[in-house]
């Protein structure tokens, strides 16, 4: 019996392939796909190779992300090539793969993306551009990366995403803000369209596109900025609300990571929360709060201000905090009397883990004065000032002293 031909190496293959089908595809990627015993993919991707691709065909069950584990298994031991949108790595299939299997197990052969695609045609740096994708997830989140002046790409979830990203960038005050929308990137059906938010023209076209936003604020818009300190009118609330300055100070305090999770106790309006994960895409954030009517509330601003992933408990603490997933930091807000509540925010932080409690009463200062004394840390006395006019003059105003305990769990 003569030996396989097939050259041996990682499991599944991972291909990119575009609009372009086949013929847009290097020989080693056309290669991958004919040695496969089975290619995965979705029915459109499928569609487009050429019978001379002999392997058996499975299109993606939906939803896609819990089947992979189980197709994977289905056709172990068989030469599996995945077939992915472009860069498999970006946005793509391939995250999961790896997740599964792990980098070793996968041959990645990428093809040019959408985005590069875009930018190509568009002459945008690809560098300066940032991205946002609709697929699987909210489209609020692009709410969180609207500046005036920036360029960005959204990636399509189908023909219906250019008119809800219209209709949000009205919504957040982004109405000037010029639209591309670029179908079939890199086919022969490939078209551009163009228009502003404010009055986008275009019925939805072909699934098979990206919209491309050059950000441009409304006259009279509120202006959010990228660090912490977003305008107290910047979010519903009912007085329940930790001030600009103060909550500035407090994000400091906490110090956010990419990829870490903040515990946010006594939620009132979500601001630590929301401000906490606008400070990188990867970060995340639980807020427990124990009033309904104000945990509906910190949803929506979670909405409004681009973080819709923000997971609102709507519980009292302690007795919320049970199951949830252990934090990188802690702020507590409000609830510091709750009997127990100290100490099981200092149970579940790890050693390197943050705490942060903010408080303008007199019993909660003492609480705070006291785990200054046992843990160390750093104890504050934030108080702001604001200019008012006293008759025909001006004066200043104090708001109330807000004492903050912030420390590091050694062990």
């Amino acid at each position: 019996m003569s030996p396989d031909p097939r050259p041996a190496g990682p499991a599944v293959s991972v291909v990119g392939i575009g609009a372009d089908g086949w013929a847009g595809l290097p020989d080693t990627s056309r290669a991958a796909l004919c040695a496969a015993d089975v290619i995965i993919g979705g029915k459109r991707q499928l569609d487009l190779l050429p019978e001379e691709c002999p392997g058996e065909r499975v299109a993606w069950p939906s939803p896609l992300r819990p089947a992979v584990p189980g197709l994977l298994a289905a056709h172990a031991g068989r030469r599996v090539a995945v077939l992915a949108s472009g860069d498999p790595m970006f946005y793509g299939i391939g995250r999961a793969l790896a997740e599964e299997l792990g980098g070793d197990a996968l041959r990645v052969l990428p093809h040019p993306s959408s985005v590069s695609y875009a930018c190509a045609r568009l002459g945008w740096p690809l560098e300066d551009t940032g991205t946002v994708t609709s697929v699987g997830r909210p489209l609020g989140s692009l709410a969180a990366a609207l500046h005036d002046g920036r360029r960005l790409l959204v990636l399509s979830a189908g023909a219906g995403t250019p008119g809800e990203v219209a209709a949000l960038l009205r919504e957040r005050g982004y109405g000037p803000s010029r639209m591309h929308v670029l179908e079939q990137l890199g086919s022969v059906r490939e078209r551009h369209v163009t228009g502003t938010a404010d009055g986008w023209p275009h019925a939805p076209g072909d699934p098979l596109n990206i919209v491309a936003v050059e950000c441009v604020r409304a006259p009279g818009a509120l202006r959010l900025s990228a660090v912490p300190g977003l305008p107290d009118e910047a979010y519903e609330n009912d007085g329940q609300l930790t001030k600009r300055h103060v909550r500035a100070a407090t994000l400091a305090a906490l110090a956010p990571a990419p990829g870490e999770l903040l515990w946010d106790i006594g939620g009132g309006s979500g601001s630590i929360a929301i401000e906490w994960m606008r400070t990188d895409r990867s970060c995340r954030a639980v807020t427990v709060e124990r009033d309904p009517v104000r945990a509906g509330r910190i949803a929506r601003n979670a909405e409004a201000l681009g973080v819709p992933g923000l997971r609102v408990v709507s519980a009292a603490a302690p007795a919320g905090l049970a199951g949830l997933p252990v934090p990188d930091a802690v702020f507590i807000g409000g609830g510091l009397t709750a009997p127990g509540l100290l100490d099981a925010c200092w149970a579940a932080l790890p050693t390197g883990g943050r705490l942060v409690a903010n408080t303008v009463t007199l019993e909660s200062e003492a609480l705070l004065a006291d785990r200054y004394r046992r843990h160390g840390g750093e104890l504050v006395r934030l108080a702001v000032a604001h200019a008012v006019p006293v008759g025909g003059f001006t004066g200043w105003r104090q708001a109330m002293p807000v004492t903050q305990w912030s420390v590091t769990k050694e062990q």
